[in-house]
């Protein structure tokens, strides 16, 4: 009877796994970047503000749907109009199909603020937030998987870069480093 090869099993585990989550792996990077910045940036949507003189029409008390469009027209946002109301005489609020403008006629001027979802970030993000029960299974899959890619991992490699040597110091300083910044900032110690 042939002896039980658990680390060709151990090795199998890790490489199948590692390519059948490879997909989201990237997903989780990513959006795990862009969380750990949502201070420093919007990791979904691009906002772009910025103010521009506009020409008005002769008589800027009252402004029509086809005058407010020209006024857009000035600025590239012609195609991006869909209602406008004026919330003072001196007023226009303009709504656009990514953002908005306010016009300010006693000054000739347009503050827009246009917003478009980010490329990649966006739908990445859509993801880490568990959008549906099943996506959270498949995520707590992932997880667990992790979990199983982590500790296979430990058992790769044999001899002076494996687990029982060079490995065992590098896994060390990894655990450690969580450590150290949970006693340090937790302010409680472990």
């Amino acid at each position: 009877m042939a002896a039980f090869r658990w680390r060709r099993w151990n090795n199998a585990i890790h490489r199948d796994f590692g390519y059948f989550f490879f997909g989201m792996t990237v997903i989780y990077a990513l959006s795990g970047i862009a969380l750990n910045h949502i201070k420093d940036w919007n990791p979904n949507y691009i906002i772009r503000n910025w103010e521009t003189a506009v020409s008005l029409p002769v008589t800027s008390t009252y402004l029509s749907k086809d005058q407010v469009v020209d006024i857009l027209d000035q600025i590239g946002l012609k195609r991006e109009y869909k209602k406008h109301y004026f919330p003072n005489p001196q007023t226009v609020k303009v709504f656009l199909d990514h953002g908005s403008a306010i016009i300010d006629l006693s000054a000739s001027t347009a503050f827009i603020e246009t917003i478009r979802r980010r490329p990649v970030f966006n739908q990445v993000n859509f993801l880490h937030y568990n959008p549906t029960r099943w996506w959270t299974w498949f995520s707590d899959i992932y997880a667990g998987a992790l979990a199983l890619l982590a500790i296979t991992g430990l058992f790769v490699l044999r001899g002076k870069n494996g687990i029982t040597r060079r490995g065992a110091w590098i896994t060390v300083a990894g655990i450690l480093i969580p450590l150290i910044f949970l006693f340090i900032y937790k302010g409680k110690g472990l």
